[in-house]
């Protein structure tokens, strides 16, 4: 039996995937459906799928970003990407290493996805590397708000207004994400989740699916002998973990 990640940020289109790939491959069994590249990444990852429907644009990781990725995490998973982009129908996807659906998706274009999975053994990792290298430039600016210049978050029964770039990290803890600066620690309401979708990408990356870091507060990044990382901060004693799958993507920084 086949095995698939889905990674679909949009919950009513996610629940659509899943029931129109069960109708469209009965014997293909959907290990982990999520909704965000850092969750999409950490599935691929432990699971090791035979097949996984990456959209493109998610919160944090990108489905592109999450490809490059998979190229350490899960090499034989073989990818479609899920867009609403027509510009990215180009004939690079002919040529085999990807296939893709347009939203929305029609069942007739995924029953020759599903073919076209079936009839291929495992991922092209040189064709797959060549189509990443022509996706990631030609990718359209994502429609966002300005990135987050402050927030407010509470400490003990204050609340303190706080600038983002005093952040050192985001960690997320239970019901609360708490906010590091070098004053110390605060709790925020918002979700990790939530924030990958304000902060600036070009400051702050996610490291781990409980960490978002502030690039400009890192001193250093070494790697253990697990394959994990650490990542020591300039101005707080602690250390921070980067998952072994997001160590691919702090490489290409």
């Amino acid at each position: 039996m086949a095995s698939c990640v889905i990674a679909e940020d949009e919950a009513l289109l996610r629940d659509a995937l899943v029931q129109m790939l069960g109708e469209a491959w009965p014997e293909l069994e959907i290990v982990a459906a999520v909704d965000d590249g850092g969750a999409a990444l950490e599935a691929i990852d432990r699971l090791k799928p035979d097949v996984a429907f990456l959209d493109i644009r998610m919160p944090g990781l990108t489905g592109i970003e999450v490809a490059g990725a998979m190229a350490s995490a899960s090499p034989g998973t073989q990818i479609v990407f899920v867009t609403a982009y027509d510009q990215y129908a180009i004939d690079a996807f002919d040529k085999g290493a990807v296939d893709y659906l347009q939203k929305p998706v029609s069942k007739d274009r995924l029953a020759h996805t599903v073919a076209r999975l079936k009839a291929r053994a495992g991922a092209d990792a040189a064709k797959l590397a060549e189509l990443l290298k022509v996706l990631a430039p030609a990718m359209p600016p994502k429609a966002r708000h300005e990135p987050l210049v402050w927030l407010t978050a509470s400490t003990g029964t204050e609340t303190r207004l706080i600038m983002i770039e005093d952040v050192a990290y985001f960690q997320s803890d239970s019901k609360y994400t708490v906010v590091m600066t070098s004053q110390g620690e605060s709790l925020l309401r918002k979700p990790i989740r939530e924030l990958l979708e304000v902060l600036d990408p070009a400051v702050f990356k996610q490291i781990h699916r409980s960490t978002i870091v502030n690039l400009r507060a890192i001193a250093s990044v070494t790697r253990d002998e697990t394959g994990r990382g650490v990542v020591k901060l300039k101005n707080r004693p602690e250390t921070l973990t980067v998952s072994q799958p997001f160590m691919a993507l702090f490489k290409a920084m």
